[in-house]
């Protein structure tokens, strides 16, 4: 749909999970033609980000060879989005392997930590704003940093959340870092459009991605619903009639990418099927 995506180079954090929007977005920009670097922290990263949560070195490699296979071009870099040193290397890695880069995708995130505020430890709090907002922050800079080198523009998008406009319960951390990517995205867009270099959020509603699925679980259980009724619930505010798919959010990724979005900058669109609005 988009040639003139053929040919760039995009990274994509957060894209070593099996049905997670990251590996959606990954092979979505690879079939349109980018060579894909595509990232994930690899290793679990003690309690806050245990194997269950992260996409594994092996998962990644897997999900890159699939695309290979397919006669893209891809490879996969390990990087803990809390460490500048990490997203710097991953940048001058994307660089070594393919000589440039044109599209930074802020994908890695936390959604599984939630508790009441009461009962929430600054422990968690920590972590989710660390790699939900400081990961997104490191992202953008050191992106910049080589498109600007480049001179020749670039693609940042953010992923963000329908939490970036609403709050929920439980959610206080998560909430509070999308809401931020938000605001950074808008600064960020301010500062490096004379770059050309354009910079944008994505707020998908609820996809049932591996953390999506247990989304569903924990907020059935704190909301004294089942799992089928908690679904038929969600379905039944959502204009369109259903929740997010993986591709929804591909999809939008790649038209941010192109240049039919060139005049698009510091906005956080929604992908909820109208259920997020404002």
């Amino acid at each position: 749909m988009y040639p003139d995506l053929q040919g760039k180079v995009a990274i994509v954090t957060g894209a070593g999970r099996r049905r997670g929007l990251g590996e959606a977005m990954a092979r979505r920009l690879a079939a349109e033609g980018c060579r894909v670097v595509l990232s994930d922290l690899g290793v679990p990263q003690g309690a806050a980000m245990p194997e269950s949560a992260i996409g594994t070195r092996s998962e990644l490699e897997q999900i890159v060879a699939e695309i290979v296979a397919a006669g893209r071009e891809a490879c996969a870099i390990v990087c803990n989005v809390l460490q500048e040193s990490d997203v710097a290397a991953l940048v001058e890695g994307a660089v070594s392997r393919y000589g440039r880069l044109d599209i930074m995708v802020n994908n890695a995130g936390i959604g599984y930590l939630m508790k009441p505020i009461v009962e929430t430890e600054q422990a968690d709090w920590d972590a989710v704003l660390g790699v939900n907002l400081r990961g997104v922050f490191l992202g953008i800079k050191h992106a910049a940093i080589q498109m600007i080198e480049q001179g020749q523009g670039g693609r940042i998008i953010n992923i963000g959340s329908q939490a970036s406009k609403s709050g929920f319960p439980f959610a206080a951390a998560y909430v509070s870092s999308k809401h931020g990517v938000v605001g950074l995205t808008r600064t960020a867009a301010i500062e490096l459009g004379t770059h050309r270099i354009n910079v944008n959020t994505i707020c998908p509603n609820h996809v049932t991605t591996g953390l999506g699925a247990w989304q569903n679980e924990f907020f059935s259980a704190a909301t004294g619903r089942s799992a089928e009724q908690y679904l038929t619930d969600m379905r039944s505010r959502i204009p369109l009639g259903r929740p997010g798919l993986q591709d929804d959010i591909a999809k939008a990724c790649a038209f941010l990418a192109s240049e039919q979005a060139a005049y698009v900058t510091g906005e956080a669109m929604n992908v909820s099927g109208g259920e997020e609005y404002h």
